[in-house]
């Protein structure tokens, strides 16, 4: 006999012994039950667990913005207009310390005409992350 506890759990149990074994399958919200019936077994017990699918949707910034981000980065590390920043570049890895990020930040409400919240500034670790946070307060702005 099968017990269904909660969404994504199922308990199964024997039952008396009988002539043939029971077996079920089906799909109940996504998730799969299954009833089970097997005598000369004393108890049986499975549990399912839902599945976490995250899904990720970003917007990527204009290229144009993430160069502009770069150049900002590269200056205000001193760092040579050769040098590789890209948009997965961490400022971290680029030898920022947190000083620098707020000076970073700054470059950036200054040369883009933003203002950007504490909050919002503390969440930048990379390139992509800058000029993302710049599009998405350039559109709110434009609203």
């Amino acid at each position: 006999m099968a017990a269904i506890s909660g969404a994504s759990s199922i308990s199964l149990r024997s039952t008396p012994p009988r002539s043939h074994q029971n077996l079920a399958l089906s799909r109940t919200n996504g998730l799969r039950s299954i009833s089970l019936s097997d005598y000369g077994r004393s108890s049986l017990s499975f549990g399912l667990q839902q599945l976490s699918i995250r899904l990720s949707v970003s917007c990527a910034a204009k290229p144009e913005t993430v160069e502009k981000v770069c150049t900002i980065v590269r200056k205000q590390l001193a760092l040579p207009d050769d040098s590789a920043v890209t948009g997965e570049s961490k400022f971290a890895a680029l030898g920022a310390d947190s000083l620098d990020t707020v000076e970073i930040v700054m470059g950036l409400e200054e040369e883009f005409g933003i203002s950007v919240e504490e909050d919002s500034a503390q969440s930048i670790a990379t390139v992509q992350d800058a000029a993302d946070l710049i599009e998405n307060l350039i559109e709110k702005n434009k609203a």
